[in-house]
């Protein structure tokens, strides 16, 4: 029996109380007991993930758009392809040629909240309570879109979701490594106005190798001025400097995170202090952020005492859910049924959620 630690939420609130009620093997007799667990394993993996209730943390909108939702904007029939990578994807310059038709249908208000809308839809499939979708305001930006108007569009659409489905969220908004400092500084002085109410902290997307985490240090600086928690998007393309930099900046979590692999001092560093790891396993094969499935570091982190916590990156895209990437990782990398439970819980401790969702999401979890 492993008892949940009293102290494990790096989000400096008050919590935690609520956590240190419970041990995981009470999480696990949820899982086991209501999923039929005298069957035969292989049969049972599907249903028991089905009814897991699950947390997302990393899930980009323009990435995750229905092909009914895209085919209604658009006014047209949409193929497959055009919207999701093959199997046989090469690279991450391949991957991205798929948000073409996404970015056009979200550069006005109804776009936007039809988007996060269909998103959480979508997740409502699979029995996700908890959802923290992210996009880049400034993508959506036009001579007819203020900054501050696309972000609320976008929580118009949540907040609609929300009620029809049930499922908390929170919206992070994404400086992109592209743009200029000034930009990303206004973007996020707006997405500032909305913390709290609907907005629940920034990221930095883009790029890693032409724009290094070195050259965002100030603006992070700037987003702690702000009161903005964030995650970074690093170590994703195989440096793990990014990785250094982005915690040395003050990062609460880390985006894919894949360059770790192989760094003991950086793993103890990263466990020690608490910081998400946001896998997206089915992406990061896709993108090729590892040269093969055999070197994915998935049982490297979690036996290092990383807090794992597992996402689809970009549902559409990647043609995937996050039902099908548990499912990925039980049969491929020998995650154990206990473990699916624990970086649900995992991503409930890393959460930027206020104290009241959390415990409403953790009763749901228990």
């Amino acid at each position: 029996m492993v008892a949940v630690p009293l102290m494990g939420c790096i989000m400096g609130c008050n919590s935690c109380w609520l956590y240190g009620r419970v041990t995981i093997s009470r999480l696990n007799r949820k899982w086991e007991n209501g999923n039929g667990g005298n069957m035969e394993r292989e049969e049972n993996i599907r249903d028991n993930i089905i009814k897991l209730p699950k947390i997302e943390l990393h899930c980009h909108l323009d990435g995750s758009l229905s092909r009914e939702f895209v085919e209604k904007r658009l006014g047209r029939t949409v193929q497959e392809a055009e919207l999701s990578v093959s199997d046989d994807c090469t690279s991450l310059a391949q991957y991205l040629e798929k948000f073409d038709l996404p970015g056009q249908c979200i550069q006005d208000e109804k776009g936007l909240e039809g988007a996060a809308y269909d998103v959480l839809k979508g997740m409502h499939r699979e029995n996700v309570v908890y959802a923290e979708i992210r996009f880049a305001p400034l993508l959506s930006e036009n001579e007819r879109m203020s900054c501050e108007r696309v972000i609320e569009a976008a929580l118009k659409g949540l907040e609609r979701g929300k009620k029809d489905f049930g499922i908390e969220y929170g919206l992070i908004v994404c400086a992109m490594r592209h743009h200029s400092e000034e930009q990303n500084r206004r973007m996020l002085h707006t997405a500032r106005k909305f913390l709290g109410a609907g907005v629940c902290a920034a990221d930095l997307a883009g790029a890693e190798v032409p724009y290094p985490m070195s050259g965002f240090m100030e603006l992070f600086k700037y987003a702690k001025q702000l009161g903005l928690p964030f995650t970074i998007h690093a170590g994703e393309c195989g440096n793990a400097q990014n990785i250094i930099d982005a915690v040395e900046a003050g990062a609460a979590r880390i985006g894919h995170g894949i360059a770790m692999r192989g760094h003991g001092d950086l793993e103890r560093q990263l466990s020690a202090k608490g910081i998400g790891i946001e896998l997206c396993p089915i992406s990061n094969l896709q993108t090729k952020a590892v040269a093969s499935a055999d070197e994915y570091p998935i049982r490297e982190f979690l036996d290092a005492g990383l807090k794992v916590t597992i996402n689809t990156d970009n549902r559409t895209v990647s043609n995937t859910t996050l039902s099908k990437e548990l499912e990925f990782i039980e049969k491929t990398y020998g995650i154990r049924d206990e473990e699916l439970p624990l970086m649900m819980k995992n991503a409930l401790d890393v959460a930027f959620a206020d104290d009241a969702v959390k415990e409403r999401i953790f009763r749901q979890l228990v």
